[in-house]
């Protein structure tokens, strides 16, 4: 078997899913992680259809089942904590739901036996030639790989090293997301609240972990801003000043963000381009294909892309080239859909929630299950 030796950037949801796949179809991968550890914190993510059944086959879909939110509906309050309407579970939770750090301890989990981790290491140069990618680190010595994956989310340092800069593959949704641990201070039973605060900001807060804790999620509209990803407390304060003096439960929110460590705040963007590889070198996941999380398909697009990716490079016989053109073309109508889906939700979420007859209506008939926009093959 040629190509045999591929490195992975990111140890998130698609860098692991895709290092079980190749472990599978007789490759050796390596995963390069800037983080020390599978990163904790982030989002609920749900599954539907297509990616229910990449976890069934990878032989953890129990163990995922596990740790559902088992979230109920969301009630949407006003500013003085008042019912207004209630958002059924089956429009935002999925067929299944768990927090995204328990799902990437599950995966690190399943790999680590048999795959090669860098953590707190990242990639500073990649020169491909005729027979691999030399790729430099920021530790250790320089390594030759047949291939390399970007699966390191919508910041790609692989897609920066191989394809440019940044601006010229995101594009900005005109909304900020910033999501933290908190208590349960309100007491959430499996369910959660959201409150409109008035100019084009939102909060959101859901129970975690059996209702044992919460995740507070704040929403706002602004352009691109210019603050350092790496520096936490910037951040805090840019989302203090952005929120303060606001009614509901801010207060108390704004306390639970100046304790926290693992806030994570990000521009709802969507990542296009025209190709997602480029000679030895393909990208995965958010790396190429950001729906932003408001379309609430990103993990599934990553697990179902880790699938296809492997399975496509397991039946080339050694030509990469058509193998990532095939797991492309077999995505590329899931992501258009997706990122379509993500910017009608921008077009209503600092809106007045309609009637309950409404979102009643769209629980009784549910976003279309993944089979309907990609279908997967047995490899």
């Amino acid at each position: 078997m040629t190509n045999t030796n591929i490195l992975i950037s990111g140890a998130g949801v698609a860098g692991p899913a895709l290092a079980y796949w190749l472990r599978r179809h007789g490759y050796t991968p390596t995963v390069v992680e800037r983080a020390v550890s599978p990163r904790p914190g982030g989002y609920a993510v749900d599954f539907r259809g297509a990616a229910l059944t990449v976890l069934d086959r990878m032989g953890i879909l129990d163990e995922v089942r596990k740790y559902s939110t088992t979230i109920r509906d969301s009630k949407v309050v006003d500013s003085d904590g008042r019912h207004v309407v209630t958002m059924p579970a089956a429009i935002f939770a999925g067929e299944l739901e768990v927090l995204k750090s328990d799902l990437t301890d599950i995966l690190y989990a399943l790999t680590k036996d048999e795959t090669e981790y860098l953590f707190d290491n990242s990639i500073t140069a990649l020169d491909e030639d005729a027979d691999g990618v030399l790729v430099r680190f920021e530790r250790g010595e320089p390594r030759r790989f047949d291939l390399v994956v970007g699966a390191d989310g919508m910041y790609s340092k692989v897609r920066a090293l191989a394809f440019g800069a940044h601006a010229d593959y995101l594009h900005h949704l005109g909304v900020y997301n910033a999501i933290f641990a908190t208590d349960n201070f309100l007491n959430l039973d499996y369910e959660g609240r959201a409150c409109q605060l008035g100019d084009g900001r939102s909060a959101n807060v859901f129970s975690a972990r059996d209702n044992t804790e919460a995740r507070a999620a704040l929403y706002f509209a602004a352009e691109l801003l210019d603050y350092d990803r790496r520096d936490l407390d910037a951040q805090k304060r840019l989302l203090a000043e952005r929120f303060a003096g606001d009614g509901w439960e801010m207060p108390r929110l704004l306390e639970y963000l100046a304790a926290s460590s693992d806030l994570y705040l990000t521009p709802v963007s969507q990542v296009r381009m025209d190709t997602w590889s480029k000679g030895r070198i393909v990208l995965l996941g958010d790396a190429c294909a950001c729906a932003s999380p408001l379309s609430g398909r990103g993990t599934s697009q990553a697990l179902i892309g880790a699938y296809i990716l492997a399975g496509e490079l397991a039946t080339a016989a050694g030509d990469y080239a058509a193998a990532f053109a095939s797991y492309e073309n077999q995505l590329r109508d899931y992501v258009k859909t997706n990122q379509a889906g993500a910017e009608e939700v921008v077009g209503m979420m600092f809106a007045e929630p309609p009637p309950q007859e409404v979102f009643d209506a769209m629980a009784a008939n549910p976003p279309e299950a993944d089979p309907e926009l990609v279908t997967l093959q047995n490899y």
